[in-house]
């Protein structure tokens, strides 16, 4: 795959819930390599458009290529090449922490898991917590697990959600220099949904702002505050929510 090439392609994408649409003709790509912020207040759509491209949730319309491929005709192929990771997902917590990786090392057909979770754990300073209960682990623990389950299978494209909602300022600092190191070096694509604006400067090669359930802005972090005359994302981001949304054809879902 060259440096150029489109990993994701989304055109016209619609979800619609008992006649109201959670999102609405979205389009958008993302190159390799690239690392795209997907923004926008609760209700935006955002975690519609994510559970779609994880293939949890099916479009009402429009159409998903990723890797070159129609979504629904390369399905399997696709996801073994993905991986997602979120503050909000959790893990059998009955399991030991290296239980719940070695389970997922499996799914994905790691190869040399064993070495590969070792190699996580530690670079998530989680190593000493391996043969803990997962239900023990900290919010913050538990979200640095998330996040060496999402990088178990070295991911050509890595879906991301509030990846340092539970962390303290520290821990979400090493987090981002973690996936932009692992980005750089892998050459992985990578879409981050976030309301940490710190998280968005530090990762994002370029924003989509949405609102019920479209594209209101999109570009560099520099190019939409010039376009919305502010001195922060933080500002960009609490004007457009608080703008009149009140749609009868939108349905609330983040």
């Amino acid at each position: 795959m060259s440096e150029n090439e489109t990993v994701v392609e989304i055109k016209n994408l619609s979800k619609e819930f008992k006649g109201k649409f959670a999102v609405k003709d979205l389009s958008f790509d993302v190159k390799k390599g690239e690392i795209l912020g997907l923004l926008g207040a609760n209700g935006a759509g955002k975690t519609t458009t994510i559970h779609m491209l994880l293939n949890l949730i099916t479009p009402t319309s429009g159409s998903i290529r990723i890797f070159g491929k129609d979504f629904a005709q390369s399905r399997i192929e696709i996801l073994s090449r993905m991986n997602f990771g979120s503050a909000y997902q959790f893990l059998p917590y009955n399991l030991k922490v290296i239980e719940n990786l070695r389970v997922f090392a499996e799914i994905y057909s790691v190869d040399d898991a064993k070495e590969r979770i070792a190699e996580l754990l530690d670079l998530f300073e989680l190593s000493h917590l391996k043969n803990n209960s997962t239900g023990m682990l900290s919010s913050g623990e538990q979200t640095r697990l998330n996040l060496c389950k999402a990088l178990l299978n070295k991911p050509d494209l890595l879906l991301l959600d509030e990846p340092t909602a539970s962390l303290d300022p520290d821990q979400a600092d090493k987090v981002r220099k973690i996936i932009l190191d692992l980005q750089r070096r892998s050459g992985m694509s990578v879409i981050n949904t976030s309301h940490n604006m710190i998280d968005v400067h530090e990762l994002c090669d370029r924003i989509l702002f949405m609102q019920t359930g479209t594209v209101i802005a999109q570009g560099t972090a520099t190019e939409i505050m010039d376009t919305y005359q502010s001195q922060s994302l933080e500002e960009v981001f609490i004007m457009i929510a608080r703008q009149n949304s009140n749609s009868p054809n939108t349905i609330s879902n983040n």
